[in-house]
C-alpha cells in the first residue's frame, strides 16, 4: 500500500522507465525462475492496467492490508496448484536485488525440503527459496507484515545462506527519501 510513500503503491514507482513490478519480475525470469507468479495488492487494477504482466500468472490478495503474509499465503496457494518444486520469493521494493542474487539462491535448491536465503554482509534477506515440502508449514505461519520470519526463525539451522552483497544491494524502497534509489 506504499502508507510510507504517502499512499503511493510501490508496485507502479518507476524504475529504469517502468513499474516495479515489471522489474522484479524481470529479474526472476532472466535467472530462469518458470513460471513467475506475481501477487497484487494494493491499488491491484491500476497495476494491471500500467504495468506489462501479460507474460506471467497473476493472482490477487484481497486481504493485502493484513500484511505480506497473507500475500505470501496467496502466491504459495497458486504454486500448489502449478506442480512447481520450489518458490523464490522476491520483494517488488528491492530493485537493488538482479538476476545474479536470484541465481545463487536457486543454485543452492537441493530439492522439495530446501531452505534457501540470500544474505548480505551475513544478514539474512530475499530472495528465499522454498522446497515444495514446506510450503504447508510456511503457508500456516505466515501472519502480518512478518511473512516467512517466524518459519525462517524456527528452522534457521536448517537454511542454506547464500552470500550476495558482492552482487546485489539489498535496501527496500520505504519512505520518500528511498525514492532517490530508483532509476
Amino acid at each position: 500500500g506504499g502508507r510510507r510513500l504517502g499512499g503511493r503503491p510501490k508496485a507502479l514507482l518507476e524504475h529504469r522507465g517502468r513499474p516495479l513490478v515489471e522489474h522484479a519480475a524481470r529479474v526472476l525470469r532472466e535467472c530462469g525462475c518458470a513460471p513467475v507468479h506475481i501477487v497484487l495488492g494494493a491499488a491491484a487494477a491500476a497495476v494491471r492496467e500500467r504495468a506489462e504482466l501479460s507474460a506471467y500468472t497473476v493472482s490477487e490478495n484481497p486481504d493485502w492490508a493484513q500484511g505480506m503474509g497473507s500475500s505470501l499465503r496467496v502466491g504459495l496457494a497458486a504454486l500448489t496448484r502449478s506442480g512447481a518444486d520450489a518458490v523464490v520469493v522476491a520483494l517488488v521494493d528491492q530493485p537493488g536485488i538482479g538476476a545474479a542474487a536470484v541465481a545463487r539462491v536457486v543454485a543452492a535448491y537441493e530439492g522439495g525440503a530446501s531452505l534457501v536465503a540470500a544474505t548480505y554482509g551475513g544478514r539474512r534477506g530475499h530472495p528465499v527459496l522454498f522446497g515444495a515440502d514446506r510450503w504447508g508449514r510456511i503457508a500456516a505461519s505466515a501472519e502480518g507484515d512478518r511473512g516467512a520470519r517466524a518459519y525462517l526463525q524456527e528452522h534457521a539451522a536448517a537454511i542454506t545462506l547464500v552470500e550476495c552483497a558482492d552482487v546485489a544491494e539489498a535496501y527496500d524502497i520505504d519512505t520518500p527519501e528511498d525514492l532517490r534509489r530508483l532509476e
